[in-house]
């Protein structure tokens, strides 16, 4: 069972990173999937956009510049976490600091992996992320404020935009648990329920092709 904090409402400047169709070799890279300790992922997050064959740090890149440090929203294009659907991407984003991917749509089984991971997955309309990245460009300290709670994002602007999440998922993230903390918290509603309904098969009993032959030997 994983224990989280309740995702909370929060503020914070963004990571500019508007490129589409980033896919989850770009977020981690395959040499990284080894790695057990999400807490060490980090250091993988864009490893080869981040970093060049030394293993220097790429100044040009965006998670290098020193004032992007500490900031838990990034604001990626279309069609992110595209590829294969490995968990490790959301494992890295999150052990970076990144709490909420802002987009304009994500793919399928990076949206579920990440949901499962304590990573808030926005997809915004065309037209808000274009003003969310033109306000970024005018000013790269703008903040936005991530309530999934009223499933509500703030604008630099002051600008209330709704975005919806799967239900059971949002529940999951606010209450800070998963699905088997979820089971485990009504486990006398479950006992309850398995009392009242026997099973209608019993598997302990012997079936016709464990049972020995007639005449045979057990």
């Amino acid at each position: 069972m994983t224990v989280a904090k309740p995702f909370g409402p929060f503020t914070s400047r963004l990571v500019p990173l508007p490129a589409d169709n980033v896919d989850t070799d770009q977020i981690i890279p395959a040499r990284f999937l080894k790695v057990t300790d999400k807490a060490g992922l980090g250091d993988g997050l864009f490893a080869d956009w981040r970093y060049d064959a030394d293993g220097r740090p790429r100044p040009g890149f965006v998670l290098n510049r020193p004032e992007m440090a500490g900031r838990q929203v990034l604001l990626a294009g279309g069609n992110f976490g595209a590829g294969s659907s490995r968990e490790h991407a959301p494992w890295a984003l999150r052990a970076f600091g990144f709490r909420t991917v802002l987009a304009t749509s994500f793919a399928d089984i990076f949206r579920a992996n990440a949901l499962k991971n304590e990573l808030l997955p926005v997809e915004l309309p065309a037209e808000v992320h274009a003003v969310l990245a033109a306000a970024v460009d005018a000013d790269p300290d703008a903040e936005v404020t991530v309530d999934l709670g009223a499933e509500t994002l703030i604008l630099p602007d002051g600008r209330v935009v709704a975005f919806e999440v799967d239900a059971f998922a949002r529940r999951m993230l606010l209450e800070g648990t998963d699905e088997l903390g979820y089971l485990l918290a009504h486990g006398e509603a479950v006992a309850a329920y398995e009392a009242a309904h026997p099973a209608r098969v019993d598997t302990l009993a012997p079936t016709a092709s464990t049972a020995a032959p007639p005449g045979g030997r057990g």
